[in-house]
């Protein structure tokens, strides 16, 4: 343990930055974000695949198997990380504290390296729990404005409610993010994927979760737009004007 923490702090030596969350190094920093990303993934996909198998041929059940344990396990990972690495588990959320100001640019590659490794362990882990090859290219379709305008949406509604209730109502964080998700499967066409690692990790499934590799560039695209565009009208809506 000594040994990872010091091949952390030589790499990644940020000493004159304070960053989030001071208390911890950055190799706990690296692990909670890649472990909780990972987990999360675990949980789409592996929830993915039961659901598909139980569902008898109901795309509807088979969604609804997909979208209550994701909503269960954000609340659950962001209580269990959130003190060690503020649990970004997306990039998108990550770009949104950079734009405040509150995590510099070489904390979001950290993280960013982070998410998007235990991501794609995720799915690997998710595979073998159910007996599937390690990576099978997802041929999901999921283009067309509609989905693209649906994750603008989705992933503005994810940071706004974040920025607000980290800032009004932190102890809340947990279960606002759950129970967000857990709509946003149902109101957006896109089925609410509102994370960049989430997405890139979802295209090397060919489970019910996954998504085509061609429409994995379209979704990020229209995630940082939405994670942009909620964190400057957050700006904007919190800034104290003289009377």
């Amino acid at each position: 343990i000594a040994m990872w923490d010091t091949l952390f702090d030589i790499v990644f030596n940020y000493g004159d930055y304070e960053d989030m969350v001071p208390e911890y190094n950055q190799a706990r920093k690296f692990t909670a974000e890649a472990l909780g990303t990972c987990f999360l993934l675990m949980t789409v996909v592996g929830s993915g695949v039961m659901s598909s198998n139980l569902s008898g041929g109901s795309e509807g059940l088979a969604l609804l198997g997909n979208t209550i344990p994701t909503g269960a396990i954000l609340v659950v990972l962001i209580v269990w990380f959130g003190p060690i690495s503020g649990a970004h588990l997306n990039p998108a959320v990550s770009l949104a504290f950079v734009i405040r100001q509150e995590l510099g640019a070489k904390q979001f590659a950290f993280y960013l390296a982070a998410q998007i490794s235990g991501a794609i362990a995720g799915v690997l882990i998710a595979h073998a729990m159910f007996g599937l090859p390690p990576i099978e290219m997802s041929s999901t379709n999921r283009s067309g404005n509609g989905q693209f305008l649906s994750e603008i949406i989705a992933t503005f509604g994810l940071v706004g409610l974040i920025l607000g209730t980290v800032k009004n109502r932190p102890d809340a964080v947990p279960y606002v993010v759950g129970l967000y998700i857990t709509a946003a499967y149902w109101f957006t066409a896109s089925t609410s994927f509102a994370n960049p690692a989430v997405t890139l990790a979802r295209s090397f499934t060919e489970s019910f979760s996954g998504i085509r590799f061609s429409d994995v560039g379209l979704f990020i695209f229209a995630q940082i737009i939405g994670a942009v565009a909620a964190t400057l009208l957050w700006e904007w809506l919190n800034r104290k004007t003289s009377s």
